[in-house]
């Protein structure tokens, strides 16, 4: 997760109801391409001061957690979202003017959000956002009067339970609250496709997709064919763990064909697979090799976590980490207050004071996090010198991207060079590592994809609130092989919203466009390292050319469209799910011999 200046976002309409922002009127006199650089440059140094002003307050807000300083970061973000709510507005003065590409271009991220002319609607998106947050957040299942659960319980009892009654109690009693704001959320959509099209957009959904640098339609094709590339693999994965379940659980529950009941595979949403590897490993190859007990032998405190991913970093030729960094960074979870520990990246200003905020321990999932976490903070810094409106990822995709694709490097012949291992596995082992990899990165592909694919047709009036479970249901099963562990009411029902995103009203492409680009950039990198093996092998750790070849990107920040981006990283101008398919070559030849022989032993 990245804490980044985003100037488009819907949580400009919170902080306009509160100012009362000038109303979209037609100006008096015609406007010259010198207002318009003047408009850019007097809005890009007022939003960068308050932008300063925000993160501060915010870091403030997240470290030392009390009312004060709630409603300290709450009035530094408000004053900030404000004036960028007003320069969205300000900007369409100047739509149709032939500017220079920078300038236009910064035009149009000013205006990539949902606004609205009437205060009274600007209150009311307001409220309603709010009102749907505060929903999902205080949902909880009570099976008994004076017995609730809140979901974290629940997910802990999909995570490790094998009891499939309790399985489906929980997933239905999780899936049923949502149903108790469905109609905010119906009144939501609305309203925003209001602010959307006072916008000059189609609908809000038409305004995401507007956010890539490409016509809507053509994104969303573009989603749909990235989808069909890697299909066949999720498709093997699908059917491999289809009959794991079966084992597990028997025939009455996982059919030999069609659909799988969603709740059986430990998660809320399906979405990670992570949870099932027990039932799904193979029963020879794995490493008994384990990391978490090296860095706990070794006494590795948070600091040396931290520096092991600096090294990487440095290792390809970028900077160290600014003084600044490791005495105002939140590495560990301070013993006199509460914080969020989920681990999150901050640029506080357009200079260098960058920040991690995280509870780290001595574990193989934070040693890979902290790596993640930095690649934020080296896009921060790669893009320091951008003006403000590109002082962020080339899309939103690209910002997750950067991380997971140094993580993709973290092998055992990474760890073998810092002298974390002794001796590299067996290439034998190679198969449950990814395994376990595929069932995060390839089960995920379908569920981001939809999740977005299902809004756009809810935003378009495609779908209408009576058709929300049925319309969802249909994509889950289409896409993901999955079906509801027991029929609901299409007309009550609105499993959807079970979902934080969509509660939220938060983007899910992104997750969808990272996961694709995570292993084109790892690809492209190896190749410019002159590696020549198993993609799953290769690490870039130490190599200046794969290092920059990186900057070349980082540096870019938003200033170019994404294609751009990816053409100096990679030398291609489209996103290849081939990469993926690449990487994961190995598992999906094993796949395939596993799911022929179950079929064969089905036969007899």
């Amino acid at each position: 997760m990245s804490v980044t200046p985003k100037i488009i976002s819907t949580l400009l309409a919170t902080a306009l109801a509160a100012t009362g922002a000038t109303a979209l009127a037609a100006p008096a006199t015609k406007p010259t391409v010198a207002e318009a650089e003047r408009f850019l440059a007097d809005t890009e140094a007022k939003l960068n001061t308050l932008n300063n002003e925000q993160a501060r307050a915010a870091w403030v807000g997240s470290n030392f957690i009390t009312d004060d300083t709630e409603g300290i970061a709450s009035f530094f973000a408000e004053r900030y979202l404000s004036a960028s709510g007003e320069a969205a507005i300000g900007a369409r003065r100047f739509n149709g003017l032939k500017l220079p590409a920078a300038s236009a271009r910064k035009l149009s991220l000013l205006q990539q959000t949902v606004v609205f002319a009437d205060p009274k609607e600007r209150a009311q998106y307001a409220a309603l956002q709010a009102a749907l947050n505060g929903a999902y957040g205080k949902a909880k299942y009570c099976p008994q009067p004076g017995e609730c659960m809140a979901l974290g319980e629940m997910e802990k009892v999909l995570a490790t339970s094998h009891d499939e009654p309790k399985l489906k109690q929980m997933w239905l009693g999780w899936h049923a609250q949502a149903q108790d704001y469905k109609q905010k959320y119906a009144d939501y959509i609305a309203l925003s496709n209001k602010g959307a099209r006072q916008m000059g957009f189609a609908d809000t959904g038409a305004l995401w997709r507007s956010q890539y640098d490409m016509p809507p339609e053509a994104f969303a094709a573009e989603m749909e064919r990235l989808w069909q590339q890697v299909k066949p693999l999720y498709d093997a994965l699908h059917t491999y763990t289809r009959h794991k379940l079966r084992a597990t659980y028997g025939a009455d529950v996982v059919p030999l064909t069609g659909p799988i009941p969603s709740h059986l595979f430990g998660n809320m949403w399906s979405q990670s697979w992570t949870n099932l590897y027990p039932i799904l490993k193979p029963a020879t190859g794995a490493s008994s090799y384990d990391l978490t007990k090296v860095l706990e032998q070794r006494k590795t405190d948070a600091r040396q976590m931290t520096k092991y991913a600096e090294g990487f970093y440095t290792s390809l030729g970028m900077q160290k980490l600014p003084d600044s960094f490791w005495e105002r960074s939140l590495l560990t979870k301070p013993r006199d207050r509460d914080v969020v520990c989920h681990a999150s990246a901050w640029p506080i200003n357009e200079k260098d004071d960058v920040r991690i905020k995280m509870c780290i321990t001595p574990t193989a999932e934070d040693f890979t996090v902290i790596h993640h976490e930095l690649g934020h903070i080296y896009y921060f810094l790669g893009y320091t010198g951008q003006p403000f409106l590109f002082r962020n990822g080339a899309n939103d995709g690209f910002h997750e991207a950067i991380g997971d694709t140094v993580a993709l490097s973290i092998t055992p012949a990474y760890l073998k060079q810092i002298g974390l291992m002794d001796q590299e596995p067996d290439v034998t082992a190679d198969i449950p590592q990814l395994l376990e990899r595929a069932l995060a990165k390839v089960a995920i592909l379908p569920f981001a994809y939809t999740m977005d694919k299902w809004r756009w047709d809810v935003y378009a009036g495609k779908t209408k609130p009576a058709d929300y479970d049925k319309s969802w249901w249909q994509l889950r099963e289409q896409y993901m092989g999955m079906k509801r562990p027991a029929p609901g009411d299409d007309a009550k029902g609105f499993d959807a919203g079970a979902k934080y995103h969509v509660a939220a009203d938060v983007s899910y492409a992104r997750y969808f466009l990272a996961d694709m680009l995570q292993f084109q950039f790892h690809r492209a990198l190896c190749r410019e390292a002159g590696y020549s093996g198993p993609l799953n092998r290769c690490s870039v750790y130490g190599n200046a050319k794969a290092g920059a070849k990186l900057r070349q990107l980082l540096e870019l920040g938003a200033s170019k469209p994404w294609p751009e981006a990816l053409k100096a990283i990679s030398g291609e101008d489209k996103i290849d799910g081939n990469a993926l398919l690449e990487y994961f070559a190995p598992l999906k030849t094993w796949l395939d011999q596993q799911n022929a022989a179950f079929a064969a032993a089905e036969k007899k």
